[in-house]
């Protein structure tokens, strides 16, 4: 039987400010809704920080970070992993408490590429620079390492990716709407000097003495684009493009063609987001899950901006698969609740997914039926967490690496590989 929701209808608050848009626009809002907070929801997030305060690290802009340990009843050992938000803020006592005290020795960057060059921090020396970075490219299942002078985001030769004809469609969409793709298309540079993802985590032993970031973008705009298209209805699709044969000419035309991807976005929200990101994020999704199966590697610390979305996911697929409950799934993905009022830009994020004529309340949420509809979705369409592991190759030897990994009592480095 289906859940009947409360629909609570919002009556928003006008506020002015600036937001900085994909196209590298300042653009004057004279009136963006910041949605007003209910008593429900004001309810809600009291209870969430209360929870927050007993379960969070204590850091000052590392936001939303806390082990997979504290979740109620949770299989995970301490220690071993942690969930966090954007770690490159880190104050001096924040990195203090994460490498000094923690002894973070992995990070897993899962932010798409645009996401990373709008990062002015991600470069930031007194956090990263005893890491070595680790790229992972989908296509070809490989990872590079990049020498101490390379940058994750430094300019690259240019190529021949030609956008034009009828693939304009399509990608003048990205384009226009999220700003230009090119970023976004990390399967596309060349891999130069890589090695295989598998071979890299089975001859782990001696990289275990030394630091890791490792890229993982498993969701970015252009998927998300494709994943939206690929549900909506052939004829839509094609009615929307006879209204709009000149999309790439003309600009009315172009925000026309945005409806029927607006409101399919917009109606499936985050659970739609979260079914998106377990299909085209598989690959990256289980590259993360075999570093964190792997000893070597631990204490292994994963975020994207927030630490709430992809996060989430990777955190609810891991804590069901160890046997967690539902309900303590739920509620830790709920504790990301605030994280985004309590972000500095918050009001900029409202404007920014305002003008693109997306929900704010429905993107900056983390209500509890968003993950409660993601649980249910994984079982319905997979059969459950273990069939979806199935589906995206993290096959059942795999799995039970990971589970000794999370919850065998002494778990020595080096230990890992060899066992079954």
């Amino acid at each position: 039987s289906h859940r009947q929701k409360n629909v609570v209808r919002l009556h928003p608050v006008r506020t002015t400010t600036r937001v900085m848009v994909t196209t590298d626009e300042t653009m004057e809002l004279s009136e963006i809704e910041v949605p007003e907070t209910t008593d429900a929801e004001k309810e809600f997030h009291a209870r969430t920080a209360v929870l927050c305060s007993e379960r969070n690290l204590p850091l000052g802009k590392v936001k939303n970070a806390r082990d997979l340990a504290s979740v109620r009843n949770s299989p995970v050992r301490p220690g071993r992993v942690y969930r966090i938000g954007r770690v490159s803020d880190a104050t001096p006592e924040d990195i203090h408490i994460l490498f000094g005290q923690i002894g973070v020795k992995t990070l897993v960057d899962l932010r798409s590429p645009t996401e990373l060059k709008d990062d002015p921090t991600l470069e930031r020396e007194e956090v990263f620079a005893n890491f070595t970075d680790m790229v992972f490219y989908e296509k070809g299942r490989l990872v590079k390492e990049l020498g101490p002078e390379e940058k994750r985001m430094q300019k690259r030769r240019k190529r021949d990716r030609v956008r034009r004809g009828a693939r304009d469609v399509l990608f003048g969409f990205v384009d226009n709407f999220f700003g230009s793709g090119d970023e976004d298309e990390g399967e596309e540079e060349e891999c130069i000097d890589c090695i295989e993802a598998a071979k890299l985590i089975e001859e782990s032993a001696w990289r275990k003495n030394r630091k890791e970031r490792h890229f993982v973008s498993i969701m970015n705009e252009l998927k998300y684009v494709r994943g939206t298209l690929s549900k909506l209805r052939k004829r839509d699709i094609a009615k929307t493009l006879l209204k709009s044969p000149t999309t790439i000419v003309s600009k009315a035309a172009r925000e026309n063609i945005k409806k029927p991807f607006l409101d399919e976005i917009n109606g499936g929200g985050l659970p739609m987001l979260n079914e998106l990101l377990l299909r085209f994020g598989a690959p990256g999704i289980k590259y993360v899950l075999d570093l964190i199966s792997d000893v070597n590697r631990h204490p292994v610390a994963f975020y994207c901006t927030a630490g709430k979305d992809r996060t989430g996911m990777i955190a609810a697929i891991i804590l069901a698969l160890l046997g967690a409950e539902d309900d303590a799934i739920v509620e830790d993905y709920s504790l990301s609740a605030n994280v985004y009022a309590e972000m500095n830009d918050h009001k900029a994020m409202v404007g920014a997914l305002s003008q693109r004529s997306l929900d704010a309340k429905t993107f900056l949420g983390a209500p509890p039926e968003v993950m409660e509809d993601t649980l249910n979705n994984i079982r319905n369409t997979y059969g459950g967490v273990e069939e979806y592991l199935d589906f995206i190759g993290f096959g059942e030897e795999s799995r039970k690496r990971l589970i000794y990994a999370l919850t065998a009592e002494d778990v020595g480095q080096g230990t890992l590989l060899s066992k079954k």
